[in-house]
């Protein structure tokens, strides 16, 4: 299409009288990333990671590693001297990864470790090593950097592998609410090695357990089952040497929730059965004192949903009596005084906002499988409330 260009604009090139000139451009950009799950990542024979920065062992290359205060005191000498002999330049940021920490302060001091080393925009990395906190901090970081660097994640959490490392969000807290701020901004990928969960403590394995727990309650039966079966064998060090029973538990949790975000990667359907556990929990996160990790409260949510999934019909007593006893075995906590009736209105009217208006609200309908509700009443959670308590008060006798 061709038009004349005017010499200035005259009255021949006035704009149209309402509703005027409309130009409409629309655009795709693929999104393609790798999630690997690989044994020995920092071992110098291993080249997952060497060749995720653009590194042969041959001609020197530089990238930006932010890693976690906790794991550089544990992995820092390992993770230099693999480095090193596969010649990477590497520029050391050591940040704390508690989620006090997760705000934009942070993010920005990201972004001046970045400029401070002259990172060139495409051709050099960013690599994460740490939990979901540190790896949300960075990402968004690496988001808003140039608008785009690219980045490597490297989870060392339960919780980071199996679910804050294998999507595409980004975000930190403001204010009293969690991952207010954020983006979306996929890593090129996420290298998973079970090796660093046996330095991981039991309550911090029972926070990403609860994040299994979801996949299995809302996906996958046969999930459920395995976890049942594995209560007693599920460690911080069987889950490292990642056995068959182990590494199936931790590739079907993985497997499952890709499955559920790839076709939904930037949320455009709302209705997202992986947001189960995650829409009181937030309220309860930011309000527990002493406070409560992100499994856990995600934990006292599940259970809160499995009974709000009985008074609703769609999952039996007797199964409900299970993923209550599962969620507790791997002891994490059914209840919180903060959890009052009250408190689950505010955080239901705030999921509201945030699902557009609806409650969204995933149930489990039966085991391995969910739907969705749109009128939970207050009284209802408080019945829902009254139910988990009782069976929690029994469970004590």
């Amino acid at each position: 299409m061709t038009a004349t260009r005017p010499r200035s604009l005259t009255s021949t090139f006035d704009i149209p009288r309402p509703p005027g000139l409309t130009w409409y451009v629309q655009s795709q950009q693929p999104v393609g990333y790798e999630v690997s799950l690989t044994r020995g990542l920092l071992s110098p024979v291993n080249p997952v990671l060497a060749r995720s920065v653009g590194a042969d062992g041959r001609k020197p290359v530089r990238a930006l590693v932010v890693v976690d205060r906790t794991v550089d005191e544990l992995y820092g000498p390992g993770l230099r001297g693999y480095f090193e002999a596969w010649q990477v330049d590497a520029v050391w940021k050591v940040m704390p990864g508690d989620e006090e920490t997760k705000t934009l302060e942070q993010v920005v001091e990201v972004t001046r470790a970045m400029t401070d080393m002259g990172i060139l925009r495409r051709t050099e990395r960013v690599v994460v090593v740490g939990g979901g906190v540190l790896m949300d901090v960075v990402g968004m970081a690496a988001s808003l950097y140039r608008r785009g660097a690219p980045y490597v994640r490297v989870p060392t959490t339960l919780v980071g592998q199996v679910d804050a490392g294998v999507g595409v969000k980004t975000g930190v807290n403001h204010g009293t609410h969690k991952n207010r701020l954020g983006t979306y901004f996929a890593p090129e990928a996420t290298l998973i090695d079970p090796e660093f969960l046996r330095t991981v403590e039991p309550r911090h394995i029972a926070n990403g357990l609860a994040e299994i727990i979801k996949m299995a309650l809302i996906k996958d039966a046969a999930l459920f089952q395995l976890l049942e079966e594995n209560v007693e064998r599920i460690t911080n060090h069987s889950l490292a040497d990642c056995g068959a029973a182990m590494s199936e538990v931790v590739s079907r949790a993985i497997a499952g929730m890709l499955d559920e975000l790839e076709p939904n990667l930037w949320e455009g359907v709302l209705e997202r059965s992986v947001d189960y556990g995650h829409t009181f929990s937030p309220s309860l996160e930011l309000r527990a004192d002493p406070p409560l990790l992100h499994g856990e409260a995600v934990a006292v949510d599940m259970a809160v949903c499995v009974a709000l999934a009985v008074g609703r019909g769609h999952l039996t007593e007797a199964d409900a009596h299970r993923a209550l006893a599962l969620i507790a075995g791997f002891g994490l906590p059914l209840t919180h005084p903060v959890f009052t009736p009250e408190l689950l209105e505010v955080g239901l009217a705030d999921a509201v906002k945030h699902r557009d208006g609806r409650q969204r609200l995933p149930l489990t309908d039966s085991i391995g499988s969910c739907v969705f509700a749109n009128d939970v009443t207050g009284p209802e959670l408080a019945r829902a409330l009254d139910f988990v308590q009782a069976y929690a008060d029994g469970a004590d006798r």
